[in-house]
């Protein structure tokens, strides 16, 4: 009996308030409504009329169902006992409609009452799909979110691993130098091994904190969306009824990228100071500049105590933090004040660009040969020597030097280039520096690298 009166249920709602039928009658066309429907459908008409077909009646047609009206009162207990939780708690009328107003579900007599007058409401199934749509939309926004955390947490990994890297080269370097002077220096040489540690557990504190972080966010973006997703294969009752119990559950701001600044170990405060003082406490001259490998391009290899720049067409594995250029390197030191000078050996490098940059150049990018780009230089390529200037000036050159040097004057805004050997000045470039400047070297030339000199 339960199964008939659910196959029939949906053929018992009355066509005017499309609840199942209260005191049902018949008119004489053969359509059925409640009678307290029909009487207040009528009570504005001239001419009574079926509200389906249209036809004429008679005040005296409504004819009471008495075995229509019995089957349909067994379909309303029949739902009252079978699940009370989806009734009607002012009208005891099953729930069918929800009202996106006041964000409940409703029966069809609270849709037309006062409290929901003008309110937008649909039928439940239809309620269902456009707010599941709304939460599939949402994850979407989950998925892209933890996409971003997830490779975030891999460029945190592999700065961690580059790190690593780099202690081990900078440890090396400097065993390699306190061997040279061992006696002399012993004291000295743990200092600063210890140093280098210290640092080097620092930074890795400090990625191990980050990564930490970030893969907490990653848990808690992943619970969450397991948790929307099972809310939504819940009923359909029950995923109303608790899908505004949390307003925040859809909203998910996009992560903000790592600041990266300052990550890697400072392999100049290690390798040139350590370097340096060794060699001039061994009576050996050393370079007073050194090439920052934090900087580097990708293609570039730094060696020899840092005082050596080789070319690659091999790319490096190595963070793209934000010090790192797309194409150059800068040396470990910058200037916002007075007069300097260093000499590279360019030797028979074929294809080398030196000059000074200021600090807030665009390092993701090819850099521009020109000062309105924040760069100062001179460039050897094909043979020919060029000024970094808009028309790419041509610079005569009648013998080819082996060593160049450059030269800056910070408060007269002057950076020149020449030719030590035969004294010789290439090119000078004049302007008003308001920013620290830092040298910057770039080659692609197999041929030899550039190399740092003493002055």
């Amino acid at each position: 009996m339960a199964d008939q009166l659910t196959l029939c249920e949906d053929n018992l709602a009355c066509p005017i308030c499309c609840d199942i039928f209260r005191d049902p009658v018949t008119l004489k066309c053969s359509h059925s409504f409640c009678q307290e429907c029909l009487q207040k459908y009528w009570q504005d008409l001239d001419v009574l009329l079926c509200p389906v077909c249209r036809k004429e009646c008679s005040s005296e047609e409504p004819l009471l169902s008495l075995p229509f009206k019995s089957l349909c009162e067994s379909v309303k207990r029949r739902n009252r006992a079978v699940q009370p939780d989806q009734l009607c708690p002012l009208h005891e009328e099953k729930l069918k409609l929800f009202c996106f107003d006041d964000k409940q579900l409703i029966c069809v007599i609270c849709h037309t009452s006062k409290k929901h007058k003008n309110h937008v409401c649909s039928p439940i199934e239809e309620a269902v799909e456009d707010l599941k749509k709304e939460m599939e939309d949402g994850i979407s926004y989950f998925h892209q979110s933890l996409n971003i955390l997830k490779q975030t947490k891999c460029d945190l990994e592999n700065m961690a691993t580059h790190i690593e890297t780099q202690a081990q080269s900078a440890e090396l370097q400097i065993i390699q130098d306190f061997e040279k002077c061992y006696q002399f220096i012993r004291k000295e040489e743990e200092a600063k091994r210890v140093a280098l540690r210290e640092e080097k557990e620092q930074k890795h504190r400090d990625m191990e904190s980050r990564i930490e972080r970030v893969h907490g966010e990653i848990t808690t973006l992943s619970e969450t969306i397991d948790r929307v997703k099972l809310q939504m294969e819940s009923d359909d009752i029950l995923f109303l009824q608790n899908y505004y119990s949390n307003p925040e559950r859809l909203k998910c701001s996009t992560p903000e990228s790592e600041d990266l600044s300052g990550a890697l170990i400072d392999m100049a405060k290690h390798v040139y100071s350590l370097n340096h003082e060794l060699w001039l406490q061994s009576f050996h001259q050393a370079c007073s500049m050194t090439l920052d490998p934090n900087t580097a391009s990708s293609k570039l290899i730094i060696a020899d105590h840092l005082a050596s720049l080789t070319y690659t067409e091999e790319k490096q594995t190595v963070p793209d933090n934000p010090e790192r250029f797309q194409t150059g390197v800068l040396a470990s030191k910058g200037f916002t004040a007075g007069r300097h000078s260093w000499d590279v050996e360019v030797g028979d490098n074929d294809n080398w660009t030196l000059g000074v940059v200021r600090q807030s150049i665009k390092r993701k990018q090819l850099v521009k040969m020109q000062p309105d780009s924040g760069l100062w230089s001179i460039r050897f390529i094909s043979g020919k020597y060029r000024a970094g200037v808009k028309a790419r000036t041509e610079l005569k050159v009648a013998e080819r030097p082996t060593v160049i040097r450059v030269l800056l004057d910070y408060e007269r805004g002057e950076v020149s280039f020449s030719d030590p050997s035969a004294s010789t000045t290439l090119y000078s470039f004049t302007n008003v520096f308001k920013e620290k400047l830092f040298p910057y070297f770039n080659t692609t030339s197999l041929k030899c690298p550039l190399r740092l000199c003493v002055p």
